[in-house]
């Protein structure tokens, strides 16, 4: 191997001692330390090249051979994201580094500029190479679906670059003024709140995106609501600053990712899997219209069939009770019938049986806290089908229906702002 190396010097010595006394004989005046210098930094960037072209044949060559990408995920990832490219650019560097002083050891002061060059192009390489290894993993969890951690690799990697970025910075200045990393690294320690200031989004933007993505609470796709910002829609993106998410009237709308960890959020995605959608309405009853149903109108309301039944049983309970106490003529006394209650009890059996309510999910009809607007009566129940304009038509048929079966029971319905 030593021999191979030296052999190799002596070759490129011997390259460029002949193109150093080629110039000297052909070419005359202030000209010749140019030219050859020149010559020489064609010849090395002619090698290097030609070295990087050949390996990088090389390798595609054998992943494409020998590495089946759809069976191995990971190769698949490797050769999306070019790692390969930026090993062959290192090695051609590294020869390049090795060969320097060999074509250009009659001039030092070429010699060492092009080291300092050469050396910055090695860190940039570096740089991205790791920018890739990062993209490697997230081609790997987007082959395999795994949102949640292509979210925490989101997170991750924007600030690894953010902070790259910076660190690069330090180490060019280091190595093209020939300063210690210490002494900047050591005068930067008096700005560090100001930092710390700047990067303020970017370091919740992180937090967030690993809490996210560890919690599993949100993903990208996921049908979300934020009543802070008046926005409902799916999530398009999740970055390290921002979060798009595309309202269902086609705009997209951009908060802060940090928002997602200190703002309420509504996943209804759950929902959408299972598609249902969840119904949550009232109606307010003007409570001057509840009243005891008397026989005649208990008989009345025995006509229609969903309560049928229900009024029978109950009649034939309150009747029986009454026999054994005082005053049974009035009416007050006892167990009693309301329109409200019977009305309560027809909604309940309405949405039981209307085929297009969920009947795996609650379904319940209820009374809310009295308001000066009249007594709420709130539906709670889920549709069968999330698409929204056919969870739309099946809320507005609902209520259509309970607001106009409602005079059957002489039940008045508060409008407000109307004459009563």
């Amino acid at each position: 191997m030593k021999d191979e190396l030296k052999d190799t010097k002596d070759f490129l010595q011997n390259i460029s001692d002949q193109i150093h006394y080629f110039v000297k004989d052909n070419v005359y005046g202030d000209l010749v330390l140019t030219v050859q210098i020149l010559l020489k930094f064609i010849f090395l960037a002619g090698l290097i090249y030609t070295i990087d072209f050949v390996l990088k044949l090389l390798v595609n060559l054998t992943f494409r051979k020998f590495f089946d990408k759809e069976k191995y995920p990971i190769f698949k990832s490797i050769y999306q994201s070019r790692i390969t490219n930026s090993i062959v650019h290192l090695s051609a560097l590294a020869f390049a580094g090795s060969a320097l002083y060999s074509v250009f050891y009659r001039h030092p002061k070429s010699f060492t500029l092009l080291e300092v060059i050469v050396n910055l192009a090695i860190i940039f390489v570096i740089a991205g190479m790791l920018f890739r290894v990062l993209n490697t993993f997230r081609n790997y969890f987007v082959i395999k679906q795994d949102f949640y951690k292509i979210m925490a690799l989101n997170a991750i990697s924007e600030s690894v670059k953010i902070f790259g970025i910076f660190i690069l910075t330090v180490i060019a200045i280091c190595t093209i003024f020939g300063i210690k990393g210490g002494t900047i690294l050591g005068s930067l320690g008096a700005i560090t709140a100001v930092l710390v200031l700047v990067f303020r989004d970017t370091i919740l933007g992180f937090v967030t995106g690993l809490h996210v993505a560890t919690s599993r609470s949100l993903k990208v796709g996921d049908w979300i609501g934020i009543p802070k910002y008046n926005i409902e829609g799916n999530i398009l993106e999740i970055n390290l600053l921002t979060t798009k998410i595309t309202n269902f009237d086609k705009t997209i709308s951009s908060i802060p990712t940090y928002d997602l960890l200190t703002t309420e959020i509504k996943n209804l995605q759950v929902m959408s899997e299972s598609n249902t959608r969840r119904i949550k309405k009232s109606i307010y009853f003007n409570i001057n219209s509840f009243k005891f149903l008397s026989v005649e109108e208990i008989e009345k309301l025995k006509e229609i069939n969903l309560i049928e039944d229900y009024l029978k049983e109950k009649a034939s309970e309150i009747n029986l009770e009454k026999e054994k106490i005082e005053h049974r003529d009035k009416i007050i006394n006892g167990r009693q019938l309301t329109n409200i209650g019977v009305f309560r009890y027809y909604t309940q059996k309405y949405l039981e049986n209307d085929p297009e309510i969920d009947k795996e999910s609650p379904i319940m009809v209820r009374q809310l806290e009295i308001t000066t607007q009249g007594l709420p009566m709130e539906v709670y129940c889920f549709a069968n089908d999330s698409k929204w304009e056919k969870f739309e038509e099946i809320q507005a048929d609902i209520f259509d229906h309970l607001l106009v079966a409602s005079k059957e029971f002489d039940l008045q319905i508060m409008q407000i702002g109307l004459p009563k």
